[in-house]
């Protein structure tokens, strides 16, 4: 039975994203003249990833402490990776950040498009010099006053661990003096594990915006990468 849903739930995807994509270019032509951000374009976009989660009678979702995340000023958002369901869960903060996604999500038809549309960052994963581009467009982009979103661990989990992370989203914050607010979203891999797109269970999923950190209170970006581990981490714990 789930099947059968998960064909039918990725072929509403399939059919209604290019209404939704003609809906965006509409969004960013009116208001190219005085959104240079793109802001109105990105919650443009939240509402269309938003409904996608809200539409699917298999899953509930619940923000908690959405009002810790400010709508001005830059900011470095990391969260922990387990599901492709991810990525529309995090849309649904209606924040007006800048996504950075490995380079392959661009390349996808209509969702990559829109995701050119609003200046997100793209990355390859390995390649040395796509992660410096990534660096230094994320830089331009925090010191225009745009919040970035992250995942610091480069990938999706395969079995719900969490994976390392990463230096890049913390040495962007301490160069930059910004603050990071972990994020914990609990309950997707239940739904949509790394491997395949077939749908397993209902969920109750839950996004947590936890306390921020200021790179002023830690010796260096290690330290403050792992201060925003440990708190997704004892987050996901309880």
């Amino acid at each position: 039975m789930l099947q059968v849903f998960s064909v039918g739930y990725w072929a509403f995807i399939g059919i209604t994203s290019p209404v939704f994509f003609a809906g965006a270019v509409l969004v960013w032509l009116v208001t190219l003249p005085f959104d240079r951000r793109r802001v109105a374009l990105h919650l443009y976009s939240s509402a269309w990833a938003a409904f996608y989660v809200y539409v699917n009678p298999l899953w509930r979702l619940r923000i908690h402490r959405r009002d810790r995340l400010p709508w001005r000023g830059a900011a470095v958002l990391v969260a922990n990776h387990a599901s492709l369901i991810d990525i529309l869960v995090l849309f649904a903060l209606f924040r007006p950040f800048k996504w950075v996604s490995k380079d392959e999500i661009f390349r996808v038809p209509v969702i990559g498009w829109n995701m050119r549309l609003n200046g997100y960052v793209p990355v390859v994963r390995g390649s040395g010099s796509s992660v410096r581009r990534m660096m230094e467009r994320c830089s331009t982009l925090l010191a225009s006053g745009a919040p970035l979103m992250m995942f610091p661990e480069g990938r999706r989990t395969s079995d719900g661990t969490l994976l390392p992370f990463k230096a890049g989203a913390f040495e962007l914050a301490v160069r930059h003096g910004v603050p990071v607010f972990p994020i914990a979203v609990h309950g997707t891999r239940r739904a949509l594990p790394r491997e395949g797109l077939i749908l397993r269970d209902h969920i109750r999923a839950r996004v947590e915006v936890l306390a921020p950190l200021a790179p002023a209170d830690f010796a260096d970006a290690a330290a403050l990468r792992d201060a925003a581990r440990d708190a997704i981490a004892k987050a996901l714990a309880d």
